[in-house]
């Protein structure tokens, strides 16, 4: 009987794989990479399921990490808790990198989800009293874009050079007495119940049941900087992984998923 060393086995192993006609790149296409995306809970989820299927077809597992605050995904990037997320627009990244000097790449966009306005009631925005109190989100993106709607709407003004994505403090003029309360993001569709109208993201609206079309103000995402992005640390953006995940949630497939599952309420923005 023949006996092996370790070293004569790994030797044989490696002339085996040599000549007998198996490429030495097998093992290495044959391996499945991790990545951990980060996402926020409700729809956007039910789309990363989806991105998840896919990526499986390219060596990639998708292990989702759900967060429903919008100020812990980026702090979770950048401490390595995760390795990309998909939750955020670029104003949104932008205001996180200049406030927290987080470093942070664009690997490129995903859906876009406008934003609206909601009640339970009112019907129409003529019907919007005077002193209604009308919540907005706290995060500097999405106050912005619910200010700018109450602009476009002519409901109130912001003092001149205001910032694209204005703040309460922008406001100066608001005839109608508005009282303007800014609330956490997750937090506004559960206040309808409390105030004549609530600016609501939608992959909070879907989940609260709330149909989309009822907005009493929505974004027009023609052209829109809204769009919500694919998300690393900087540096990691040329990895090959990378690329095959984001080629996951651009894919036919998550596509299909926005036209079934949510009809118009999400869209493609690639």
């Amino acid at each position: 009987m023949m006996i092996f060393s370790r070293r004569a086995f790994l030797a044989s192993l490696t002339a085996f794989i040599l000549y007998s006609g198996i490429p030495q790149e097998t093992k290495a296409a044959s391996t499945v990479q991790t990545i951990r995306v980060g996402i926020i809970s409700g729809p956007e989820e039910e789309l990363a399921l989806t991105a998840k299927e896919v990526a499986k077809t390219k060596n990639i597992d998708i292990q989702l990490v759900n967060f429903d605050d919008y100020n812990i995904p980026n702090e979770a990037l950048v401490g390595k808790d995760i390795d990309a997320n998909a939750f955020q627009t670029v104003p949104f990244m932008d205001a996180q990198i200049q406030a927290r000097n987080y470093k942070l790449a664009v690997l490129g966009k995903t859906w876009a989800e406008p934003l609206g306005f909601y009640s339970h009631k009112i019907r129409s925005i003529r019907d919007l009293p005077d002193q209604a109190k009308i919540a907005i989100p706290n995060d500097p993106s999405n106050q912005g874009r619910a200010l700018n709607l109450l602009v476009k709407a002519n409901l109130i003004q912001l003092r001149q050079n205001a910032p694209a994505l204005p703040r309460l403090g922008d406001v100066i003029s608001n005839p109608h007495h508005f009282q303007l309360i800014d609330l956490d993001a997750a937090q506004l569709s559960r206040a309808l119940d409390d105030v004549t109208m609530a600016a609501v993201n939608t992959n909070f609206v879907i989940p609260a049941g709330i149909n989309p079309k009822s907005a009493l103000l929505r974004e027009d995402i023609k052209d829109s900087p809204y769009d919500n992005i694919l998300v690393v640390r900087k540096g990691d953006e040329n990895r090959p992984e990378m690329k095959l995940l984001l080629e996951s949630f651009q894919s036919d497939a998550v596509k299909k998923a926005m036209e079934d599952k949510f009809h118009g309420a999400i869209l493609p923005a690639w």
